[in-house]
């Protein structure tokens, strides 16, 4: 999946194999706009950004803990 490279963009899917996940993303052009924050999208399937808005989705929905 080709991960967005621009903050303008107002919803992201992502996959466990970016977890942990964190915003901006590294393939970001500007990666440096906001401080680097990790989102529990693995919680819920779903967080925003606090910064810059952007709402991440994890395709598959929440993953599942266990030991």
């Amino acid at each position: 999946m080709a991960l967005p490279t621009e903050l303008d963009q107002t919803t992201v899917e992502v996959t466990a194999a970016d977890l942990p996940l964190h915003c901006p993303l590294p393939s970001q052009k500007l990666w440096n706009t906001h401080p680097r924050v990790f989102l529990p999208v693995g919680e819920t399937g779903e967080a925003r950004c606090p910064y810059c808005g952007t709402v991440y989705r994890l395709a598959g929905g929440a993953v599942a803990r266990g030991h």
